[in-house]
């Protein structure tokens, strides 16, 4: 890249300079003495990484972070899932009775008192947080889901944009190419006295502008391979060969349909509903929490030989917190918050995943419209005229004005298709992840 950039800038220099020696420099010769000053930079070879639009998104599927991160998710939630199933565990205690009488201890008089107690959970509050971790673990799924709906997008639009910046950077060398032939030419010609040398020098400039537009091109394409290979976490050594081209194909989609699949099997609006759900088995758990528990106790005495008539004793107990002061209420209370926030999150979703879906239909609509307009003769057009006129120019039938202006117009025009092409591509991919699936072609 610092290679290219250093030959573009020695050839605007060289090139506006106009003449070495009384001589002015043909396009090859421009090249050349740009090359020459410019010192040879080793690129590290590397195999080409081939993958078609598929491959990148599995390859992107087992190695992204970020989806790393959410499958964690998953395995936090099974952990409180496995959690809320779990009963209490019985307390053991032991206790020990010694009598302060003289003569007496702890081994002849003493009592020793070992008791287990087990604590029962009424008003169905186990039922209640397994419920609430089961709509949890079923959140988190749909999460994930929708980590791989966004970050799909995200691979998908890197990947395109990459073959954007390819057939920006084959339209600007074709364009380059054309000019080099022309100033080659026209280099001969000037030296025969045939043209004067403004036309000579306009010839130059046109040439030195598609020469940079190639320098850019070249540009864009490393920073979209970029983007991508950080997506994919390839190594910027890798060298990216995309094999699924940016194409038009017409895909009529039924807005009615997408609604309600959007709707109903969107993950984000999926968890969504499952926090509510949640938040509605929390609130039932917090209002279970007003009935007090039971705890249930067994022990048996064991007294030395001084010790009462009944050596022995057995022991039951049964206890329950007396709730006078502290009925949950603090507890209920932000229950009920929590569920109207989730409720309110949800209505908020719905309203953005409505709008989402008709906006990226209208502008799929419109891009088609852009891009079947261009199909419909347009590109062809634009992609003969330039050749017709240098042919006339040739001839001496049109003047450098005009072969320079349909230049200009013949690259307009298929830079605006490729632009098109591009942002009907991405509306296609807006509307799948506005929806959530993959629009049938």
């Amino acid at each position: 890249m610092v290679q290219r950039l250093r030959i573009a800038s020695l050839c605007l220099a060289v090139s506006i300079g106009s003449s070495v020696g009384g001589e002015s420099l043909s396009a090859g010769q421009v090249m050349s003495v740009a090359s020459a000053e410019a010192p040879a930079v080793a690129v590290p070879s590397a195999r080409p990484l081939r993958m078609s639009l598929e491959e990148a998104i599995g390859l992107f599927l087992r190695q992204n972070l970020d989806l790393l991160i959410a499958k964690y998710g998953i395995a936090f939630s099974k952990g409180q899932q496995i959690t809320a199933r779990l009963f209490p565990n019985p307390v053991a205690s032991m206790g020990l009775v010694s009598s302060p009488v003289q003569g007496r201890t702890l081994g002849n008089s003493g009592q020793v008192f070992p008791q287990i107690q087990q604590l029962f959970e009424l008003a169905g509050k186990r039922g209640y947080r397994i419920e609430s971790a089961e709509y949890g673990l079923q959140s988190a799924e749909a999460a994930f889901e929708d980590a791989v709906r966004q970050l799909s997008f995200a691979v998908k639009d890197a990947y395109y944009r990459v073959q954007l910046a390819r057939r920006r950077l084959a339209l600007a060398e074709e364009n380059r190419d054309r000019f080099s032939r022309i100033l080659e030419v026209n280099t001969i010609r000037f030296k025969k006295g045939f043209i004067a040398e403004v036309d000579l020098i306009r010839i130059r400039l046109q040439f030195i502008d598609f020469h940079s537009q190639v320098i850019l091109a070249i540009q864009e394409a490393q920073s979209a391979r970029s983007d991508l290979r950080q997506l994919l976490r390839s190594s910027p050594a890798s060298d990216l060969e995309l094999t699924t081209e940016l194409d038009y194909k017409r895909v009529d989609p039924d807005i009615v349909k997408l609604r309600t699949v959007a709707i109903d099997a969107r993950p984000d609006v999926r968890t969504k509903r499952m926090t509510l759900s949640q938040r509605e088995a929390e609130l039932k758990l917090a209002k279970a929490y007003r009935i007090p528990d039971v705890t249930v106790g067994a022990g048996y005495a064991v007294q030395g030989p001084h010790g009462p008539d009944n050596s022995n004793q057995m022991e039951f107990s049964l206890g329950m917190p007396l709730p006078l002061f502290n009925r949950n209420q603090g507890g209920i209370m932000q229950a009920e918050a929590a569920m109207q926030v989730a409720g309110a999150d949800l209505g908020k979703t719905l309203n953005q995943v409505e709008n989402q879906v008709d906006v990226a239909y209208r502008n799929l609509i419109e891009s088609r419209r852009l891009v079947e307009a261009f199909l419909g003769g347009v590109l062809d057009d634009a992609r003969s005229t330039i050749a017709i006129v240098e042919r006339a120019y040739e001839r001496g039938g049109v003047t450098l004005l005009d072969l320079l202006d349909a230049a200009r117009t013949s690259r307009t025009i298929q830079q605006n298709y490729i632009e098109a092409l591009f942002n009907y591509q991405r509306n296609v991919i807006q509307l799948e992840s506005a929806v959530g699936q993959e629009l049938a072609s």
